[in-house]
């Protein structure tokens, strides 16, 4: 679904009549912002996730019988 340009007038169109010329600049900055702060969550969130990740792949595990009991013949 793609967005033609008469499409876009009119939501430009809506969008003033809504805000005013006055508060376009602002809203357009804080979207900015909103959109900078996602991404920087983002970069944070993945690169905690591939440290996790090669924390686990360097550490080797080892098989503990007790950690898995066999049930008790009877």
């Amino acid at each position: 679904m793609s967005l033609g340009i008469q499409e876009i007038t009119l939501i430009l169109i809506v969008v003033l009549l809504l805000f005013g010329a006055k508060r376009i600049p602002e809203l357009a900055r804080a979207l900015g912002r909103a959109s900078y702060e996602f991404k920087k969550a983002k970069e944070t969130i993945k690169k905690e996730a591939e440290e996790i990740a090669d924390n686990v792949k360097d550490k080797p595990t080892e098989y503990k019988p007790e950690d898995n009991p066999q049930e008790p013949q009877v």
